[in-house]
């Protein structure tokens, strides 16, 4: 049997990126960290729950993976006068900033979910979107052609699969003080 991919919460994505514009000052959110901040938090709480966040897909580009629906998710949220968006030039490059309209309120997200979100925005704010751009250029970025939809499940290329000689001490000293403490 094969498994569905994850369901795609169009609200849950739009609450995900208020929150981002709302947490992170606007000259550190453009669109590149935008896109990379959703990704990030999206294939680490695939890791962590064995789903994502959002469920939006994301499709290898040129500067690392981009998320299909931001566009429009950004123009709904300018709609409901959540966020604006204000577009400017940096070293003669078109940029994007985000600034959140009202203070962020959670409806749909976990507190997990937002807490992951503020640690990848925290981790990606401090780089250059360059940086972070390189970032994303991994092996779950890797495993798609250009254009094509990364599968969430290629997160699980981003942990390593080595078994270090620390991990195979740690699993027989685990062994052990369980075998003691079983009653059988």
């Amino acid at each position: 049997m094969r498994s569905q991919p994850p369901q795609f919460d169009r609200e849950k994505f739009k609450e995900a990126i208020w929150l981002l514009a709302s947490y992170c000052n606007a000259h550190e959110l453009g669109n590149v960290k935008l896109h990379k901040m959703l990704y990030f938090a999206d294939m680490l709480a695939y890791l962590r729950d064995g789903r994502p966040i959002t469920g939006v897909e994301y499709l290898k580009q040129k500067f690392g993976p981009t998320a299909r629906h931001l566009t429009i998710a950004v123009r709904e949220l300018e709609h409901d006068g959540r966020v604006r968006v204000e577009e400017t030039t940096h070293f003669g490059y078109p940029k994007k900033s985000y600034h959140a309209q009202h203070t962020y309120v959670r409806t749909r997200l976990r507190a997990e979910d937002e807490a992951l979100l503020r640690e990848v925005a925290d981790f990606v704010k401090g780089k250059s979107a360059q940086e972070i751009s390189d970032l994303s250029h991994n092996a779950a970025w890797d495993s798609a052609a250009m254009g094509e939809i990364i599968p969430y499940f290629t997160a699980l290329k981003l942990v390593p699969d080595e078994v270090t000689e620390s991990d195979r001490d740690w699993a027989i000293d685990s062994a052990r003080q369980h075998a003691v403490a079983s009653p059988w």
